[in-house]
């Protein structure tokens, strides 16, 4: 539920968004808007000047400037702006068999079409660049003032392809890196779908590690690939009146130790537990700031009824932050590199490079990673926010039918021959777009199953 919540809420925050942005420039340019849509599908409510707050469909979609009828619709899927006299997903060509009226999309000259029709992926990249802006501005970056390996378990995916505990990460394909900020962005973002050649300080001297890209994973999160020194599992929750509860174990707690042996990773505190089945066993933990021993008997089933929720780093930090203005430049070149690494991404899935699932994500992906990031707290869920606003922008603009990008060439080509293309025409290309993206919705949100 809570996922479903989070997905509503960033959806309704994209769409309204980038709605509004087309809105506000069909009536900057003199257009009629009938319907501001949030949602697709049947009418649930909505508000007109001439009916007032109602339920349900209307009767009848209504003509004249200013009557636009502001509707929240079943399906929070997207949204729509209805401009008069414009072929667009409703597929409404009443207009075509009468003469075109001042107020209609199709009477305005090729620049006041191209600034509507455009307008929705301005909003959503001045809608990122002020996310970004706030984060560098008000939050700065907490980074990790460390490329050390922790403890590297034995028969991990980083023993088996030659990483040991204590290397130094000091280049990752000729790309050196100083926080571990760094490493994570070499390895999972800058160089998805790449072999990775990771240099690395060991007894002081320099050794290549080379890691082929079909074992990669696709985030460190994943699979216990690398992980930085002085790291210590958090305990993400415990059930109620289960044994952890009973000894006074609590959510947030970080584990520091069982039994006196030191503990790095997750997998080695669930080894230790599992393996002390009806056995008393101590556990250092550190809660805000204190440190607490309790003593917690495990069940026959191995387990104490605690879930590990990742790690926290207990080394030294460095939070770099940054001025009003350079902020603005900051989040500027954050876009943009965003941009780039979207576009060599798409090249990537084309070229099999990385795989469709592992680079683009549905509903149930968005759903979950909103929760996740609303849960790290507010400047979290805002980055991803602002994330997910240039992915809809980027999207929204590229060539192809029924998006904003094929509405764009058609516009242009308009603007080319001086005369409109038949609305017959239109009509065919949107239903072919329109069936082309419902078919690649529907893969996606397979992938997405697949990947629960």
């Amino acid at each position: 539920m809570q996922e479903v919540i989070y997905f509503i809420i960033t959806i309704g925050i994209l769409v309204f968004v980038h709605e509004f942005g087309h809105f506000a420039a069909a009536k900057l340019s003199g257009m009629r808007v009938d319907a501001f849509a949030i949602g697709f599908g049947f009418r649930l409510l909505g508000y007109n000047k001439l009916t007032g707050f109602t339920f349900g469909e209307l009767a009848k979609d209504f003509d004249g400037e200013g009557n636009t009828d502001y509707r929240l619709c079943l399906l929070p899927l997207g949204g729509y702006v209805k401009i008069a006299g414009m072929v667009d997903e409703s597929m409404d060509t009443e207009f075509a068999n009468k003469a075109p009226q001042p107020y209609e999309f199709r009477s305005k000259s090729t620049s006041k079409k191209v600034f509507v029709i455009t307008a929705g992926v301005l909003m959503n990249l001045i809608l990122s660049l002020l996310i970004f802006w706030g984060s560098n501005f008000f939050y700065g970056k907490s980074l990790t003032k460390s490329t050390v390996l922790g403890m590297v378990d034995e028969q991990s995916l980083a023993d088996s392809v030659g990483f040991k505990s204590g290397d130094k990460i000091v280049e990752v394909n000729g790309q050196k890196v100083t926080y571990w900020e760094d490493v994570r962005n070499q390895m999972f973002i800058d160089n998805m779908g790449r072999d990775l050649k990771v240099k690395v300080e060991r007894f002081n001297q320099q050794v290549e590690v080379f890691v082929p890209k079909s074992r990669v994973p696709s985030d460190e999160s994943q699979v216990l690939f690398l992980l930085v020194e002085d790291l210590k599992p958090v305990i993400g929750d415990v059930m109620k009146d289960n044994r952890a509860d009973s000894a006074g174990i609590k959510a947030n707690d970080i584990i520091l130790s069982i039994n006196s042996t030191d503990i790095y990773t997750i997998p080695q505190t669930i080894k230790i537990i599992s393996e002390s089945k009806e056995k008393a066993i101590n556990i250092a933990l550190l809660r805000d700031k204190d440190t607490v021993t309790l003593s917690v008997v495990p069940g026959k089933d191995g387990k104490i009824g605690i879930a590990l929720a990742g790690y926290a780093f207990m080394g030294e930090t460095e939070r770099v932050t940054h001025g009003f203005f350079e902020s603005f430049i900051l989040g500027t070149k954050d876009i943009s590199r965003m941009t780039e690494l979207t576009f060599v991404m798409m090249k990537r899935v084309i070229t099999g490079d990385v795989e469709f699932g592992k680079a683009f994500g549905g509903p149930i992906k968005i759903a979950q990673f909103a929760a996740k990031s609303a849960d790290s707290g507010f400047a979290s869920f805002m980055m991803f926010l602002g994330l997910l606003s240039l992915s809809l922008a980027i999207l929204n603009i590229l060539p192809f039918p029924v998006l904003d990008g094929g509405h764009l060439v058609i516009i242009l080509i308009e603007g080319i021959m001086k005369r409109e293309i038949p609305i017959k025409v239109k009509i065919v290309i949107q239903n072919t777009g329109l069936a082309l993206l419902l078919l690649l919705m529907a893969f996606i949100i397979y992938n997405d199953f697949l990947g629960l």
